[in-house]
């Protein structure tokens, strides 16, 4: 593990602690929202290693310990209590925290998430690894395929689509490498029946990566667990920013 993650500090109120999506970032996850979610709440966001400003990680990552760091940062930050919110593989982060520090996590949003791989993320796992170090602008073509929802992918220009496909590869983290390799281990199936907080699975339903069934057993695995489904791709801060927000704000205000 790297030294200490990089994390921006944002709003007063409630704790909200951020737990991004691999090879992704706080501010390529989160930023259509943070603005929003600052208005209500301390908003803790940590960059993974290789993300944003934070020094790519010489080993493996390891979910105990990136869960461990997040939970840490968040406390040094001043917030004692928080709710986590988890974005694709910061579901499984975000899940993780809460088991390994329970008087801490008082509430979860858990969106296009996964407690384990399935035969779809697994393919793309394997095709992700192998592109981002033969050709990061095809690796940008295959996730704005799997990533994007059909809906928003076919409302695109041609000049539009290939302005996105070469954003996304300029984004592509040092990182990506590590955080990949993570998402490949993820399985929380077993900690999911000891979650005893309130928690949103908010499911995308035209995610090709991580498909809705995949946040459906997320909300059947946590008790009491909330389900909302939004018709969008992964890539919902972008597809369905304004939905997206709607729902976290109403759990949220509801706590």
């Amino acid at each position: 593990m790297t030294e200490h993650f990089r994390h921006v500090v944002r709003g007063a109120g409630p704790g909200l602690l951020l737990a991004h999506g691999g090879g992704g970032s706080v501010a390529g996850n989160f930023g259509p929202i943070l603005d929003a979610l600052a208005r209500t709440h301390t908003v803790v966001g940590p960059d993974y290693p290789g993300s944003g400003a934070t020094p790519r990680s010489k080993t493996p990552l390891d979910l105990d310990e990136v869960a461990d760091e997040l939970v840490s940062i968040a406390v040094g930050a001043g917030l004692e209590r928080f709710v986590v919110l988890g974005y694709s593989l910061g579901t499984a982060v975000a899940v993780r925290a809460t088991t390994r520090h329970p008087d801490r996590v008082t509430g979860l949003v858990l969106t296009s998430g996964f407690a384990r791989l399935d035969n779809r993320i697994r393919l793309a796992v394997d095709v992700w690894a192998a592109l981002l170090h033969d050709d990061p602008r095809l690796l940008a073509k295959f996730l704005t395929l799997v990533a994007t929802g059909g809906t928003h992918l076919e409302s695109l220009t041609p000049e539009q689509l290939e302005r996105a496909v070469d954003g996304l590869a300029a984004f592509i983290p040092d990182g990506s490498p590590e955080q990949v390799g993570l998402v490949a281990q993820v399985d929380t199936r077993a900690e999911l029946a000891a979650i005893a907080v309130p928690t949103l699975v908010v499911a995308t339903t035209l995610d090709g990566l991580a498909s809705p069934a995949l946040s459906r057993e997320l909300a059947d695995g946590i008790p009491g667990a909330e389900l909302v489904e939004i018709e969008a791709g992964h890539n919902i801060g972008v597809e369905a920013r304004d939905e997206w927000l709607a729902a976290i704000k109403k759990f949220l205000g509801g706590l």
